[in-house]
């Protein structure tokens, strides 16, 4: 190339030039171009669907670009595999972790690149380079602690552990608060500002507008794969941003009107559920819950939500107390029964009890109704009804891509999100469990799911929301129940109390103490 003609690139660490990524019947990245200045933490956003995942698959050689090209550090680069994109100094923290359950800390970090004392594992160095790395970017682990017993914001901390551990100088995070509460994700942010502030590049994949004004420098829009806008973060805000993402003005907050509170719907009596390993995770809880209302559980995460949830849905054995539904004890029901009797749930992990990802969408459709005669004849389903029913709810939910012949596996996480909301609501529940509904989506996806959980209720269906998300909480319930340590902390009305004191209740102070409390004060 004449040099006159050579473009000069060497002040940005990444540059994607008119990157194209086709895959059957859909092209994912449209000539995209990337712009991410050294040390710098840059923010790529845009609906579910829009290619974000895909474009920075393709920088750490996850899938290679049909055409494009990749300067790292103002070289052109050619990247075929994570091989070479840890050689350029590239690593990726996936939304999913990619950790080994049964293995420590220093195993996880270490694998495929352990040192070795002649032929042993020198698992005191790995400790000791753990250590360093720990200390020196605030990533605070116990080196030795076992994976499946740290909570999901220390695991998150081994995966970056486990890139910088690579040599990574550019860290690509997708979607990194998905599973965060909002203490985990305050502390991730003060990590990667400690990040950048050593001169590490930052690449954030995220839907979360408040998070992007909050940590990044600059923010690249995409939409149905292409780049609708760049902008430096301080000459933006979260209604401009929302625009470029869906092509419209997108409602940042929940229209309702009051709730029409009909009869007693669902009633939890003095409950008492185990965990896995057999220590007591629900404690004496008791509530109830309405038709045409939403009552809503706060709480740090691991406080009994899961396990909660799990009892009235039948998935999880009651060891004492009752869950009682439309007036009869179903405790210790079984799932099939619970939706037999018009309860429907949209469950917190959407891999593990939403779908079964090997399958077609079209099938994931009707799971839990796959023996309704609408679907079944017999022994045999009757595909055709099948299809044209998942090809309606495809449209109405805006599913994407629209092909119900797609493998749930080959979703983006949003997209599996609406399979599974969309299944549930269509079969018309009397009463619906409804577990993180929107981790994972997009501002307009939220949108959409919020107003379609607003819409049940006031067609008098009764509603129990268990959200992470304190702002979800906040606008969609009507009666805000707070969980700390298996126990209810207190009731509160979203009009009558404020995220402090909600904030007081998940970290363990009762409501008539905290209400108490400020009586003396005034």
């Amino acid at each position: 190339m004449d040099n006159k003609n050579k473009k000069d690139y060497s002040q940005y660490a990444v540059v994607m030039e008119q990157i194209v990524k086709k895959f059957p019947g859909v092209l994912a990245n449209d000539h995209v171009d990337l712009f991410v200045k050294r040390g710098e933490i840059h923010a790529i956003v845009g609906e579910n669907g829009a290619g974000k995942t895909t474009l920075m698959s393709q920088l750490y050689g996850l899938i290679n670009p049909n055409s494009g090209k990749i300067y790292i550090n103002g070289v052109e680069t050619r990247i075929k595999n994570p091989n070479d994109a840890i050689a350029a100094k590239i690593g990726m923290v996936h939304q999913h972790f990619m950790l080994v359950d049964r293995l420590s800390v220093v195993e996880n970090v270490v694998l495929g690149m352990e040192p070795s004392h002649g032929p042993f594992f020198a698992i005191d160095v790995a400790r000791k380079q753990i250590r360093e790395l720990s200390e020196k970017f605030g990533l605070y682990v116990d080196p030795d602690a076992i994976i499946e017993d740290l909570p999901v914001g220390a695991q998150q901390r081994v995966e970056i552990i486990k890139v910088l551990y690579r040599g990574a100088e550019i860290l690509i995070l997708d979607e990194p608060t998905a599973v965060l509460t909002p203490q985990e994700t305050d502390e991730l942010f003060d990590v990667l500002r400690s990040l950048k502030a050593q001169g590490k590049t930052i690449i954030l994949i995220t839907h979360k507008l408040h998070e992007v004004m909050a940590v990044t420098d600059s923010v690249t829009v995409m939409r149905l794969g292409k780049v609708t806008g760049v902008v430096k973060t301080k000459d933006t805000n979260p209604k401009e941003l929302a625009r470029m993402m869906v092509g419209r003005d997108v409602l940042l907050r929940v229209e309702k009107d009051k709730a029409k509170v009909g009869d007693k719907i669902l009633e939890i009596e003095k409950l008492e559920v185990n965990e896995n390993r057999g220590l007591r995770a629900v404690n004496g809880v008791s509530f109830s819950v309405h038709k045409g209302e939403i009552v809503g559980i706060a709480g740090v995460a691991g406080n009994g939500q899961s396990e909660l949830v799990e009892a009235i849905t039948g998935l999880r054995k009651v060891e004492s107390g009752k869950v009682i539904f439309k007036d009869v004890d179903i405790t210790n029901f079984s799932p099939k029964k619970h939706r037999e009797m018009g309860m429907g749930h949209i469950p917190e992990d959407r891999l593990k009890r939403g779908l079964v990802t090997a399958f077609p969408i079209y099938y994931n459709f009707i799971l839990g109704k796959h023996d309704d005669p609408k679907f079944c004849d017999g022994s045999f389903l009757k595909i055709q009804d099948i299809k044209k029913f998942s090809e309606e709810l495809v449209k109405e939910f805006d599913v994407r891509p629209p092909l119900i012949n797609i493998l749930g596996a080959n979703l983006s996480g949003g997209n599996q999100q609406k399979v599974i909301i969309a299944r549930e609501i269509a079969f018309e529940p009397d009463f619906l469990v409804v577990s993180q509904p929107t981790r994972g989506l997009d501002i307009g996806a939220i949108e959409f799911i919020h107003k379609t959980i607003i819409s049940m209720r006031d067609k008098g269906i009764g509603v129990l929301l268990i959200s992470m998300e304190l702002e979800e909480i906040f606008s969609l319930s009507d009666r805000i129940l707070v969980m700390y340590e298996g126990k209810i902390m207190g009731e509160v009305r979203p009009e009558e109390t404020s995220t402090e004191e909600v904030g007081m209740m998940m970290t363990g102070h009762r409501l008539e103490d905290l209400r108490s409390q400020e009586t003396q004060e005034v």
